[in-house]
């Protein structure tokens, strides 16, 4: 993890083609590396969340070259790795489980972390998670309370219950979401621990509940749509 790290910090200093070309070697290297790693813990997810069984490694993973077409920033190349085990893969539309290393400074999210749930979900997805939370919102407590060291990122929320429910529903923060994600910041520790891999998967099967309920939502509203 440490060539990782490395890199990445190197990347956030010279995203710039010249410097890359010279030092591809480096770049192969932690991707490879990464790639290793994002493997043990795609198989340890497998075992505890049947939906994700058939994944691939190509299936999660995203290209470190960025598209700058349509974004102001043209660095041509991204400042972190990332891992997104999630359902029939990375552009389901459902939740999964998502692992992330960025370089000091990326400001992508801020931090390395680990970020379960459901993201940019489409308006039919949401209105059928919040069907669900307002009818099985204790279910949807429960679950939340099992992933006891992941946190509920408010960050997106509406400022007022969307229309079809109550003011004074009594999980009317929950229906405000528009995205349903946890988060747990991880520190450059945690990522060089020798048991990083058993961490993570353990950390994810805590979130197991969580993305089931939102899963079972998201499913029944594109069976449906």
């Amino acid at each position: 993890m440490k060539e990782i790290l490395e890199f990445l910090n190197l990347i956030v200093e010279n995203n710039n083609r010249p410097w890359f070309q010279q030092h591809k070697d480096l770049y192969i290297n932690a991707q490879n590396k990464f790639n290793a790693i994002a493997e043990q813990i795609l198989i340890g997810v497998q075992k505890f969340d049947p939906l994700t069984r058939g994944l691939t490694l190509k299936d999660c993973t995203y290209r470190f070259y960025r598209d700058t077409r349509f974004s102001p920033d043209k660095s041509p190349y991204k400042r972190h790795f990332g891992l997104f085990i999630c359902p029939n893969g990375k552009k389901s539309g459902l939740a999964g489980y998502y692992f992330h290393i960025e370089g000091e400074g990326a400001e992508y999210l801020g931090h390395h972390g680990l970020y379960p749930g459901m993201y940019m979900c489409e308006p039919f997805i949401t209105k059928s998670v919040r069907e669900d939370i307002s009818t099985n919102g204790a279910d949807f407590e429960k679950a939340l309370k099992k992933a006891k060291n992941f946190n509920m990122d408010f960050s997106s929320k509406l400022k007022k219950v969307p229309k079809d429910y109550p003011a004074d529903h009594p999980y009317a923060e929950y229906l405000k979401l528009k995205d349903f994600c946890l988060y747990q910041a991880i520190t450059n520790e945690q990522i060089l621990s020798k048991n990083l891999v058993e961490w993570v998967v353990e950390e994810f099967r805590s979130c197991y509940d969580f993305n089931s309920f939102l899963n079972r939502s998201a499913l029944f509203a594109m069976e449906n749509k």
